[in-house]
């Protein structure tokens, strides 16, 4: 693969301020290898959601070795694929695809990129109850984290609520029943909550503003994002303002770009450098 170089991709919809690209490039001259990693943002091609199959057969006509996937595709791509890994499966969610042979395999790496970012970026926090906002593709990956990392119990609040409960539905068949429940009242849940988790675009670049109302936050709690454009959201900006400690989506973008990375090139990546060159951006 390095002797042929590697073409690689993201799929999404409002990534044009995406870091991404720059990350794996970087990492890829860093390595020595022909590294090209391309924006397929589908608000600027003007394209609806029903264009997913024919950007993956496109991207496989054009030799990409692989494509990550982000916002709103995350779930919505599975039944493209020929097979999932074993994390993927579990959570019901891909942000990585790896085209090889003909075949379309599913990852998923942002589990493991938050769980790396909540270790580095919170240590020590307390993890009886959290509160999570949004259950989709990503939110899916970070309850999954959350719980693998210790969180004894986890509420989610989610507009459609029978994604809810079907994320719910999964965590309990992986981790038991009582350690992830539907949420009913947010400002009760987040008073006595330890730590609240935003997995919804609502403080993107794209869609300023916060996903609760401020007020809801206290300066007992611990406020974690996994959005990176821009890293400071206003959720984050209020959170800090109370002296709450926090966690923007730097961390995780960085780590799941990691192991995309090794996925797509089949060459261990360089973290700390990555982290490097994230920090440089």
């Amino acid at each position: 693969m390095s002797g042929t170089g590697i073409l690689a991709g993201l799929i999404g919809r409002g990534i044009q301020a995406s870091r991404t690209p720059a990350l794996h490039e970087r990492e890829g001259d860093a390595q020595a290898l022909r590294y090209l990693y391309r924006l397929i943002d589908a608000d600027q091609l003007g394209l609806d959601d029903s264009a997913l199959p024919a950007l993956l057969d496109a991207a496989e006509r054009t030799g990409f070795t692989g494509l990550n996937i982000t916002f709103p595709f995350k779930q919505a791509i599975l039944p493209l694929l020929d097979a999932l890994s074993d994390e993927a499966r579990g959570i019901g969610a891909v942000n990585t695809v790896v085209l090889r042979e003909g075949r379309r395999v599913g990852h998923n790496t942002d589990c493991l990129g938050f769980a790396e970012g909540l270790r580095r970026g919170l240590p020590g926090v307390a993890r009886r109850q959290v509160v999570q906002l949004g259950a989709g593709g990503a939110g899916a990956a970070v309850a999954h984290a959350l719980l693998a990392e210790g969180v004894e119990r986890l509420q989610l609040f989610e507009v459609d609520q029978a994604r809810a409960r079907a994320l719910v539905d999964n965590l309990t068949q992986r981790f038991g029943v009582g350690r992830a429940v539907l949420g009913e009242d947010l400002a009760s849940a987040v008073a006595d909550a330890d730590g609240l988790v935003n997995t919804t675009p609502v403080g993107m670049a794209k869609l300023p503003g916060t996903p609760l109302p401020p007020a809801l936050l206290h300066p007992r709690l611990w406020v974690a994002e996994i959005i990176y454009f821009p890293l400071e959201t206003e959720l984050l900006r209020h959170a800090r303002a109370l002296g709450c400690r926090t966690l923007d989506g730097g961390t995780m973008a960085v780590f799941q770009a990691v192991k995309a990375f090794e996925l797509f090139s089949g060459r261990p990546a360089d973290a700390e450098r990555m982290q490097a060159h994230f920090a440089s951006f």
